[in-house]
């Protein structure tokens, strides 16, 4: 009697990865980011002062000035061009290189109703007499 050497099996099964679970988990993620990211766009947390009137819809807000009251009292305000934090010096030499050359830009200043109106005054002030900015607008909080 002949011994035969074992035959290996003709059907071999492949390893499957289910992939629905991370489909579900990839969409979830999606879903999560899309809802958190219009919240996020404001980066800058100032408490405007209420008023009645609207600002245009259709104004282009390219350039606002945030102003923002520092944590302790003895400090002096914070100031924002865009979402980064500068001094008044550097806010008024970047206002003059972005309006360079144009004689139509309006600049928003969204001050926190805690800072000092004389100092909003001031800024507002010095952005007027950049070159290039035709209009500084005073942003409000509007009442319902």
């Amino acid at each position: 009697m002949k011994l035969s050497p074992r035959r290996r099996p003709r059907h071999t099964t492949l390893p499957e990865v289910n992939v629905i679970p991370l489909i579900d988990v990839s969409l979830m993620l999606l879903v999560v980011f899309m809802v958190t990211t219009p919240m996020l766009q404001h980066g800058i947390k100032v408490e405007l002062p209420q008023g009645q009137s609207q600002e245009t819809k259709d104004a282009k807000q390219d350039l606002v000035v945030y102003i923002e009251k520092a944590a302790d009292s003895k400090s002096k305000e914070k100031l924002y061009l865009n979402d980064t934090a500068m001094t008044q010096d550097a806010l008024l030499s970047k206002l003059k290189s972005k309006t360079q050359g144009q004689t139509d830009k309006t600049v928003f200043v969204k001050a926190d109703r805690a800072v000092n109106y004389g100092k909003v005054i001031e800024i507002v002030d010095q952005i007027k007499c950049v070159g290039g900015i035709k209009y500084v607008a005073l942003a409000t909080h509007r009442v319902a």
